[in-house]
């Protein structure tokens, strides 16, 4: 598995193991639940999943050219490592309520499958080629990708472990 994709899964596990679909569900002061925030990263990689093998199914790339923005921001949250705060997620990538009771296996199951197609892409396309593009970030390759949704999940697993101590 990918290195960001396996710290990833990982990181998601170990922060909702032994949690309850009911733990899962506790809102608190307007913020997202545990559940709603693994929703929101599901449909995240989903979308990404499906458009790695669309590039795979159609041989190239459907990457568009960058801008100097995306190049700098690409930078910020690839390069650095660094998620911005204060960023509303995109309307299809907030939760809408999903079932809790089969959301974590769900999601972990979601990483695998986005690792298989990342693979698949990488081979058919190569390491280098910009394959799809991210809405805020641009066209991005694989590996970037991946670390992309290393940075992504790993700003949400933080909020999780931060729910999680709520609860006790």
């Amino acid at each position: 598995m990918d290195p960001n994709f396996q710290r990833l899964h990982q990181a998601i596990a170990a922060a909702t193991a032994g949690l309850t679909p009911a733990q899962l569900a506790v809102k608190t002061n307007d913020k997202w639940s545990i559940a709603e925030i693994l929703e929101h990263l599901y449909l995240t990689y989903t979308p990404t999943t499906k458009a790695f093998q669309r590039c795979v199914d159609q041989n190239h790339s459907l990457a568009s050219p960058r801008t100097l923005k995306d190049v700098l921001q690409t930078f910020v949250v690839v390069g650095l490592g660094h998620l911005p705060e204060g960023r509303t997620a995109p309307e299809r990538t907030r939760p809408q309520g999903m079932p809790t009771q089969n959301l974590v296996p769900l999601i972990l199951s979601e990483i695998a499958a986005m690792d298989t197609a990342a693979n698949a892409c990488r081979t058919v396309l190569g390491p280098r080629t910009r394959v799809i593009d991210h809405p805020i970030l641009g066209a991005l390759t694989v590996d970037q990708w991946s670390k992309f949704h290393w940075v992504h999940g790993r700003h949400h697993v933080k909020q999780i472990l931060a729910r999680r101590a709520a609860l006790k």
